[in-house]
């Protein structure tokens, strides 16, 4: 039986592996290593955070996205977006020097070990690995969002953003795309850029745009009144980049607005020029029914309503919807009924989760997105993967040194607050 099963094999999952190995752990790790950023992202994408808060996390601190890039003549600078296919290969890269050996199975379910403690992981092809302890570390996919007035849509004619690794399937098509923060906005200027007639649908009356960030050395009182951080400048994104664990002593209503509200949607610098002179862009409108054109048109009618309650309707071939993710515990189907049931929930729906990301459930600990609402913003990006990792796997010794994997497992409810372990 292994100590700890890494159920993942993005960012959050590498690190946390990572670490547990620095730290002496018998470990598996599941999953297809950066799987979500190498097939469900279109080519031509970059990424949005600073290379410097991008990094995977080892114990060491050797395997860094600037060392990858300099050894490939490539210079990791502040300031300078780098593009997916390269953060995707350097992830590939560090679970090649990083991790112990990837399996690269995917993971259908997870379950308690009956009549004792421990959990037992079943593969794809039907093989059961058995462990004292679990992570998941499943990134964004069972999250995918789709408004309810576009879910009633044929596949064919209603996508997520995140359900393309590219967009060729669109050219010299009418796509209209709905959202107003970045995967939105690149995913607009990419089709744009391809010969698609595209257009930008927001609930938004404007868009936001990030400014391009200020020089890394600056003059100190500059830096006192804006200090740099993994999630831009300022004291309070500072505060969310650089202090999880404090973020976590926050009541719990107040943690749940932040992760709601702080950091909303916004586009990159340096897609709002791709955009701007490009893409048709209508905001201040709300789709409220959507109905399939007939006479085998191939396509949709979207009609709308704006704010002061006029109300418009769009004709497009295919839809994409940019409308995020929503964490909520409900979603993560594969975990077993007795799992399922064992974990205590927030008020937004999301898993509760303690001070070392284990859930209500002793043994089975949560990492990435699904824990934003417990440690702050910081868990949407890859930059949480560092203190996630870290903390976690200290969690995980702790729990072993209680005797998880012999007598029975007793679930312990999780009050609203998720302040418990």
């Amino acid at each position: 039986m292994y100590d700890l099963l890494v159920v993942g094999a993005g960012p959050y999952g590498l690190s946390i592996a990572s670490h547990a190995a620095g730290a002496g752990l018998r470990l598996r790790v599941l999953g297809r290593p950066m799987a979500s950023w190498r097939d469900h992202m279109p080519r031509g994408m970059y990424l949005k955070s600073e290379p410097w808060a991008s990094n995977l996390s080892d114990p060491d601190g050797r395997w860094r996205l600037d060392t990858y890039c300099a050894a490939r003549g490539v210079e990791a600078r502040h300031g300078e977006p780098i593009p997916l296919e390269m953060f995707a290969a350097y992830g590939q890269w560090f679970a090649r020097n990083a991790v112990p050996e990837v399996d690269e199975r995917t993971v259908t379910r997870v379950a308690p070990v009956a009549g004792g403690g421990g959990f037992e992981v079943v593969t794809e092809d039907g093989e059961t690995v058995r462990a004292r302890t679990v992570a998941l570390a499943v990134g964004v996919l069972p999250f995918v969002e789709i408004p309810a007035t576009l879910r009633s849509l044929d596949p064919d004619l209603v996508s997520h953003s995140s359900h393309h690794g590219d967009l060729d399937r669109f050219r010299g098509r009418d796509v209209t795309v709905i959202g107003g923060g970045q995967a939105a906005l690149e995913t607009a200027a990419l089709l744009a850029e391809q010969g698609t007639r595209v257009r930008v649908l927001a609930r938004a009356e404007q868009l936001t745009w990030n400014d391009v960030p200020p020089a890394w050395e600056r003059p100190w009182w500059r830096s006192a009144r804006a200090p740099h951080s993994g999630l831009g400048c300022g004291w309070r994104n500072w505060f969310y980049a650089e202090r999880p664990g404090l973020f976590h002593r926050l009541p719990g209503p107040t943690r749940a607005r932040i992760a709601a509200t702080a950091l909303g949607p916004a586009g990159a610098w340096w897609v709002r020029a791709r955009v701007e002179p490009a893409v048709e862009v209508l905001l201040g409108q709300e789709v409220v029914e959507t109905r399939e054109l007939a006479g085998g048109a191939g396509g949709v009618r979207l009609d709308t309503v704006t704010r002061s309650g006029e109300r418009c309707s769009v004709e497009t071939e295919h839809v994409i919807a940019a409308t995020g993710f929503r964490a909520t515990a409900d979603r993560l189907g594969l975990l077993d009924a007795r799992l399922a049931d064992g974990l205590g929930a927030l008020a937004d729906g999301s898993p509760a989760v303690g001070r070392h990301f284990e859930s209500s459930y002793p043994g089975l600990f949560l990492a990435g997105l699904v824990t934003a609402s417990g440690f702050g913003p910081a868990m949407r990006f890859v930059h949480g993967a560092t203190f996630t990792a870290e903390t976690l796997v200290r969690g995980v010794r702790r729990r072993l040194r209680a005797g998880v994997g012999g007598g029975d497992v007793t679930v312990q409810r999780a009050p609203l607050d998720g302040q418990f372990v």
